[in-house]
């Protein structure tokens, strides 16, 4: 009995020592712009079982912990609305700036950059369990007359002024 469970232990080790790395891959997000400036960001990803059981072991509340990275980073007001193995719903205050010229208002967005979170997971206890690619494959932001500005698999998200009259 005490020998088959150290040969099951040791294939264990083998199997994980050899198994591929899994990875955290961001698949869309759509920034939604209000007049005010404010904004609803809603990311889409992918986590394997791995990553899900590391991370949500680990974190008790994401929600919470991912509140204060965005804040942080940020330097804005972030409220989550949901977040869970797939998708991450927060609200932004004052995300984007307002300009009044005439009848026309512009919008104006600020430029971001996953890079820093990119750094920052390389930082967690469990970097070695995952490969995060954390340049969305679609990135949409859209202002409140419809017009839509699209960025494909950049990680470094530029700004983006729109006149709504």
């Amino acid at each position: 009995m005490k020998s088959s469970l150290l040969i099951l232990g040791c294939l264990l080790i083998v199997l994980l020592a050899v198994m591929p790395v899994q990875a955290f891959t961001a698949k869309t997000l759509t920034i939604t712009l209000n007049n005010n400036g404010d904004a609803e960001a809603v990311m889409q990803y992918d986590l394997s079982f791995i990553e899900q059981a590391a991370i949500y072991v680990h974190v008790t509340n994401p929600g919470t912990d991912l509140q204060n990275a965005l804040q942080g980073n940020l330097n804005r007001p972030v409220t989550v609305v949901s977040a869970d193995t797939s998708s991450a719903d927060v609200i932004i205050s004052s995300f984007a700036s307002t300009a009044q010229s005439g009848k026309a208002t512009t919008i104006t967005t600020p430029s971001f950059s996953f890079a820093n979170a990119q750094k920052d997971i390389q930082n967690q206890w469990y970097a070695s369990l995952i490969s995060a690619n954390f340049a969305p494959q679609t990135t949409t932001v859209v202002f409140p007359d419809g017009y839509q500005a699209t960025y494909y698999n950049q990680i470094d998200i530029p700004s983006v002024s729109h006149a709504i009259s």
